[in-house]
């Protein structure tokens, strides 16, 4: 099964990570919630204060199969500025590993440079900060190893795509109907 990293920055939008967490657990992948901070708690957009599974300078990323950012703002600035996860982002996109954003996130994804020539899509506004890009206007994009999506409502979607990325249509089906999701 597949092994996935979600970062977490402080003032990251809570639903577009946790919801996708929660997705792919469901669907018995084994993610690892990563704090970019240095401790393990984590305060998003909105207050709410979670706790990671570990952080940054923990982590392995040799043992990943992909990674995931949230978005939210500040915390999409806060992904971005930080060398590791900018590094990670790159590395894995070179190796062909899966590469995931939601809302503001995938302008990460551009600044990286793994934008050029894909399919992509982000939170409205953030379309010029998609470089070399084709911008279109879906819940989620998926673009060989690359997925992104547009923000809080389309968080299920998002998560739906990474389970069917490393899963089967039985899997994806029997996942949505623990879900009550009837797309």
């Amino acid at each position: 099964m597949a092994e996935l990293g979600i970062f977490f920055a402080d003032k990251c939008e809570e639903i577009e990570g946790l919801a996708v967490v929660d997705i792919l657990r469901r669907a018995k992948m084994n993610i690892t919630s990563i704090s970019i901070v240095g401790k393990p708690k984590v305060t998003g957009s909105h207050d709410i204060t979670f706790e990671t599974d570990t952080v940054l300078e923990e982590v392995d990323f040799d043992k990943l199969d992909g990674i995931i950012l949230p978005g939210g703002m500040p915390g999409t600035l806060n992904l971005g500025a930080n060398k590791k996860v900018t590094e990670v982002v790159k590395k894995f996109a070179n190796e062909g590993k899966l590469v995931a954003a939601i809302c503001a996130a995938p302008s990460v994804l551009g600044a990286c440079g793994v934008l050029e020539g894909k399919n992509a899509c982000c939170h409205p506004g953030f379309e010029d900060q998609l470089t070399g890009a084709n911008v279109l206007f879906e819940n989620v994009v998926t673009d060989k190893n690359v997925i992104t999506s547009r923000g809080m409502g389309t968080a299920i979607d998002f998560g739906l795509a990474i389970v069917s990325y490393f899963g089967d249509e039985a899997l994806l089906a029997d996942v949505k109907k623990h879900l009550i999701y009837n797309k």
